[in-house]
């Protein structure tokens, strides 16, 4: 590519998705960070620099990437070649090419923004001759008080997810991991637990209120036990973080006790699913649930929410209780279902 041009501008997209950026010279690799509002749909700019082709043509290709910083986990968003257009992974169904005027608009539309979107992206567009790469800096705006950070460990049990894993763990139940600052906001606010949880800068802590042994010293004040960045390939529990979800969370009142088989479907035939993890805490935390019955989740664990502490129910603290993960074939337990919001 000749001409190499790095220019950085700043484009502001919120829920009714429309940006507005300097056009650069062509040739150019230039930046542009975009702000979108939680749950709306925003649109990343992108254009064809050359006059002389347009996104119609066969030979033009159009990429978008999601980038991160280890090059091997980066994400395929949408590849387009003339009329033959694919979609990748989570980004199935939400995305799409604008592709206005005179086919010249390579810019990416992103449907019902969500935390895990949050991030740099990358469009290259190749006609063959000359190239349009553009870096895109996705950040997502909301109420990030209105959301609950919450420990997570697999069936596998604690202390079993390496970096990569982890990660996928939060997206598994709806959420990503949480960042140091809203570890330490969650503290603030009465978080105490002794698991070693991975964090998003790559770093582990756990978050103590009341110090003990076990959990870094009785004799060590309340705080946050930091461990600092450690090796990805190591293993830990992850603290996860969810915004408020859109639909509703619920006991699903059933005659008798559920499989897990069993349970999955009578959510479905209620015209919801059966509840996550991050249903269960945010319901919890942000809307005072309460109820004592234990009930199957999706991961296959089985929680029970308690915002009024009392006998037999979570006696001395309020919290999300865990029975763990039982076998599947049990029939001991109901069922916590989310319906989202139409």
């Amino acid at each position: 590519m000749t001409g190499l041009l790095c220019i950085t501008i700043i484009a502001v997209a919120l829920a009714g998705g429309a940006y507005s950026f300097v056009t650069p010279p062509p040739f150019a690799h230039f930046t542009v960070k975009v702000f979108a509002d939680l749950g709306a749909n925003v649109t990343m700019p992108c254009m064809l620099m050359s006059k002389d082709h347009s996104l119609s043509d066969a030979g033009v290709r159009v990429k978008w990437t999601k980038v991160a910083d280890d090059e091997a986990l980066n994400e395929d968003v949408i590849l387009s070649m003339g009329v033959h257009k694919k979609t990748y992974g989570n980004f199935e169904n939400r995305v799409f090419l604008e592709e206005k005027g005179d086919h010249e608009d390579a810019s990416l539309t992103i449907l019902d923004v969500s935390m895990a979107d949050m991030g740099k992206y990358l469009c290259e567009i190749t006609n063959g001759m000359t190239d349009t790469v553009q870096e895109v800096t996705l950040e997502v705006l909301g109420d990030f008080t209105a959301g609950v950070v919450f420990p997570y460990h697999p069936e596998e049990g604690r202390y079993s997810m390496d970096y990569d894993t982890a990660v996928q763990a939060c997206l598994d139940q709806g959420a990503v991991v949480a960042s140091p600052e809203q570890l330490s906001e969650a503290w603030e606010a009465g978080l105490d637990w002794c698991n070693a949880g991975w964090l998003n800068d790559g770093s582990v802590q756990y978050p103590i209120k009341n110090p003990r042994a076990p959990c870094g010293g009785s004799n060590n004040g309340p705080g946050l036990r930091n461990y600092g960045q450690m090796d990805k390939n190591k293993t830990y529990d992850v603290y996860c973080y969810t915004a408020a979800p859109k639909g509703s969370f619920y006991w699903l009142t059933q005659p008798e006790h559920l499989t897990f088989d069993e349970a999955v479907q009578a959510c479905l035939d209620d015209g919801a699913e059966i509840a996550m993890v991050s249903h269960i805490f945010a319901a919890w935390k942000l809307e005072g649930y309460d109820r004592c019955d234990s009930g199957w989740l999706a991961d296959g664990s089985v929680r029970y929410p308690i915002s009024r502490p009392r006998k037999n129910c979570s006696p001395t603290e309020a919290a999300v209780r865990s029975v763990g993960f039982p076998d599947k074939t049990q029939k001991s337990y109901g069922v916590y279902c989310f319906k989202s919001q139409q």
